[in-house]
């Protein structure tokens, strides 16, 4: 099933790096967050990318273009560099369609300059390749295929809690709360199409505003709640906890170092 990524974000909460490289490359560990994104989809066997460029496209295409295999994986080098042996399990060869959509575009405008690449497709997924989760991606496939319905959203709780302030016309403060934004249900970013998404969809639209009214009254849009990890990475506070998450090796959207970390606690368990 093929994936479509929005990769023509600027970024502008991320300062330190949006000036320079766009949302999707900023790094997480040794990585960019748009190949923890692409390894998550590659986990569970979808490995046909179709990104969608945008701001500062030549720094994606130079990335795809120009790392090896190894620069990911464990290795061997001898030969002062000339051969390489990998180590471990066999990389994945991924199909990388490097689609420049436009700089000043909207989500909605990428994905229908991306709508010749899943026009076949009988199912396509999407995704705004600045978030990480661990849902059951095979689940939610299954659950939308039965639904019948052309569009689903992941949807996640809203991670922030607020301060309001209840303030008199006068100015003064009459009284200061938080407020639990727990039950509130958000949009993840992660999406599941069927290629009937564009029959909904008209020019210039953003599209979970017009083209998702439209399949919200004719009953064609579901969401799949999400109680378990998700985090975006909208700001530098963001990028932060999950650069921190990467270090001390705590990836719940990676299987592998999932895997192992479940391995490790039951050797610890069973000493």
């Amino acid at each position: 099933m093929k994936v479509v990524l929005f990769c023509g974000g600027r970024g502008t909460r991320i300062r330190d790096y949006s000036d320079s490289i766009p949302k999707p490359m900023i790094p997480l560990g040794h990585q960019p967050i748009l190949r923890h994104v692409m390894q998550w989809y590659s986990d569970y066997g979808h490995d046909e990318f179709v990104l969608c460029l945008g701001y500062k496209a030549n720094v994606i295409k130079d990335f795809f273009l120009n790392t090896r295999p190894q620069t990911f994986s464990d290795c061997v080098v001898t030969q002062g560099g000339q051969d390489v042996k990998l180590l471990g399990d066999k990389v994945k060869d991924w199909s990388i369609t490097l689609l420049d959509t436009g700089v000043w575009r909207n989500i909605g405008e990428r994905l229908w300059a991306a709508r010749d690449q899943v026009k076949n497709e009988k199912m396509f997924l999407a995704n705004y390749s600045d978030g990480l989760t661990n849902v059951d991606l095979d689940d939610v496939i299954a659950r939308f295929e039965a639904s019948g319905k052309i569009g689903c959203f992941l949807a996640v709780r809203a991670p922030l809690t607020y301060h309001l302030a209840d303030i008199a016309e006068d100015g003064r403060v009459r009284e200061f709360r938080t407020t639990d934004t727990s039950e509130i249900w958000i949009n993840g970013g992660y999406f599941v199409f069927r290629p009937e998404i564009f029959d909904y969809m008209r020019d210039g639209e953003e599209l979970v505003l017009e083209p998702f009214r439209r399949l919200i009254d004719d009953n064609m849009l579901m969401a799949y709640k999400h109680e378990g990890f998700w985090r975006s990475m909208d700001t530098l506070r963001d990028w932060q906890s999950l650069e921190d998450m990467v270090e001390r090796g705590d990836m719940p959207w990676n299987k592998k170092v999932t895997a192992e970390k479940i391995r490790r606690s039951m050797v610890l368990a069973a000493s």
